[in-house]
């Protein structure tokens, strides 16, 4: 099979997508329309809970299952959409009897564990907002974080908050309420805290959600810049909207799927498609507390009987490290749909997947700030390895070149890369930054808004991501995406992962410069670096192929899975750091 084109034919469907027809449903779509596939509260609004859980309870689904937790050490626990009515109805209570109100933050640090869920349920319920945070993140960004957004109340479990925000609260005067989930479930006595299931068994199972404005802030979410403090990214309740949409046209979400999304709730990814887009659809979903195994994943894979799942380039490549030899020991058919996002998806990994999986992985592409998918890679669509595919019906994708007046223009021409960016209008594009008006306002120009992104679009409307506005290197005159150089070294059967850099040279501005680290079994060594050099250069040629390779024992990466090219860059050129809050092993 090559990897010009992975044809997508009829008869594979096991299941019509939604998305059958791209030009049609396209053609066709508003998300005014959209909007009517959920039911809005009874006195009318629009509030994300009522429509993730409270329609469903109030129907046939109310006894489907909803969330199937696995824990660390096995334990299954099931909760139903009726069930999930009444324990976020709980927790909406616990808030009002704690003077929770609407618009006050409510955050929540801890892992993937059933009370997370709760708790974000329940805070749309009272129409607070919910504020989530990486559980691996230190003391620092934690502190930043909950100093930013002004936090009311933080979730947490008794081990995160003697590790990691005890020493903080006298630095936080808005935070007046600590909840905590006791480790191992057990009651926790902590002074100046409450015990969560204590304070939800004690709450009435019954609540009425007040009147919500689509408009009325919902989540906040941070995402850290190359410079400065972190940006708190806000979102309002009318992107239910979307979140259910892009679920159902982007990850082919139907009734009786079985979904699985990797990512942990402290991310953007975790919440919108790990809590609200499949419960808007009715699913059932699978959360795995524990680290990232393959094995495990596997065994996850078949003994759930998933069959659609979305996950990381980062552990598509970890599992391709491991070879096939462990997948074939496990009977994955139940699996139709393979999706991946947090970074691009280089075209190996797309391919592998349809010999591992029988499925190849879809690649998509968004940022935090749209809240939910914007340019997908579809069930029913012929893929391109390496693109990130097309847009999503009701959004308009372009690529911009700023002119000199601080303006920008459309290009025209195919194949031409700029600045991809978007009309704005759909319903989870985020409203702000948090108490930045002016970092906001710099983000839309010339009726667009300016995603940082390069990418370029071919013929057919495919959109192929090249880099980040700072990341592209300028050398002798021409630009080199550093994803593309990535893709070409992940391909030698030595290397695990790459990130490429440009390095300042006086002659070419800047040259190609690659770090990789390399499979089990590989060792560095002069001979496998100059033959490195040689395989890039016959696939790029001489201009884009790197000049120079380091081998590292691994990348440093964010916790959400992005090689941090800033930071190779940084040592690289012994600059500061700047902020490391995400970095994997910070």
């Amino acid at each position: 099979m090559g990897w010009e084109t992975i044809i997508k034919s009829r008869r594979e469907w096991s299941t019509i997508p939604h998305l059958y027809d791209y030009g049609e449903v396209r053609a066709t779509f508003s998300w005014e329309k959209s909007r009517r596939e959920l039911d809005g509260l009874p006195d009318g609004g629009l509030n994300i809970a009522y429509e993730a859980v409270d329609r469903h309870a109030a129907g046939p689904l109310r006894d489907h299952l909803a969330l199937r937790w696995i824990g660390k050490n096995g334990e299954v626990r099931d909760y139903t959409y009726g069930r999930l009515e009444e324990l976020t109805n709980r927790f909406a209570n616990v808030l009002q009897r704690l003077g929770v109100g609407k618009g006050d933050r409510v955050y929540v640090l801890a892992g993937r564990i059933p009370e997370l869920y709760v708790t974000a349920l329940g805070t749309f319920k009272n129409r607070s907002v919910f504020c989530p945070l990486f559980s691996a993140f230190g003391p620092e960004p934690i502190r930043a974080r909950l100093a930013i957004g002004q936090a009311k109340v933080l979730v947490t479990t008794e081990s995160l908050y003697q590790r990691k925000v005890a020493g903080l609260r006298a630095s936080l005067p808005h935070l007046e309420q600590v909840l905590l989930v006791g480790d191992d479930h057990k009651p926790t006595h902590v002074p100046g805290t409450h015990d969560y299931h204590w304070l939800l068994a004690e709450a009435g199972d019954r609540f009425t959600i007040a009147p919500t404005d689509p408009e009325d802030m919902a989540l906040l979410h941070f995402t850290s810049g190359t410079t400065g403090a972190p940006k708190g990214a806000v979102h309002v309740h009318q992107a239910v909207v979307a979140h259910h949409m892009t679920g159902k046209l982007a990850l082919d979400l139907h009734k009786d799927d079985v979904f699985w999304c990797t990512a942990d709730p402290g991310w953007v990814t975790g919440t919108s498609y790990g809590i609200i887009a499949p419960l808007t659809n009715g699913v059932t979903s699978i959360v795995d507390e524990g680290d990232f195994d393959a094995e495990r994943w596997y065994r996850i894979l078949q003994e759930q009987q998933v069959s659609v799942w979305y996950t990381a380039p980062t552990a598509i490549r970890m599992m391709m490290k491991a070879g096939l030899e462990p997948i074939r020991k496990y009977d994955l058919r139940s699996l139709r749909f393979l999706a991946s996002v947090g970074e691009p998806l280089n075209p190996e990994a797309v391919v592998w997947g349809q010999q591992a999986f029988g499925q190849p992985f879809h690649d998509n592409w968004w940022q935090t700030e749209t809240g939910g998918i914007m340019i997908a890679n579809y069930a029913a669509m012929d893929i391109r390895p390496g693109s990130m595919g097309r847009p999503l019906p009701g959004i308009d994708a372009a690529i911009v070149k700023r002119t000199e007046a601080g303006g920008v223009e459309e290009v025209a021409e195919v194949g031409v890369q700029g600045e991809l960016a978007l009309r704005p209008g759909w319903p989870s594009m985020f409203r702000a930054y948090w108490n930045e008006p002016e970092r906001y306002q710099k983000c839309f120009v010339g009726g667009f808004y300016l995603t940082g992104d390069l990418a370029k679009k071919d013929k057919d409307g495919y959109f192929w991501f090249v880099g980040r506005t700072d990341d592209v290197i300028k050398t002798s005159g021409h630009l080199v995406g550093p994803f593309e150089v990535e893709s070409i070294l992940i391909e030698h059967k030595a290397v695990a992962e790459a990130g490429v850099i440009g390095k300042p040279d006086p002659v070419a501005m800047e040259v190609v410069k690659a770090f990789v680290s390399l499979k089990d079994g590989y060792e560095p060594s002069h001979e496998l670096q100059r033959e490195l050099l040689g395989f890039a250069r016959a696939r790029l040629g001489a201009v884009v192929a790197p000049k120079e390779i380091e081998f590292l024992p691994s990348l440093p990466r964010t916790r959400s899975g992005k090689i941090m090219r800033r930071l190779l860059k940084a040592r690289e050129l012994g600059l500061p750091e700047g902020d490391t809050s995400t970095l994997e092993s910070a």
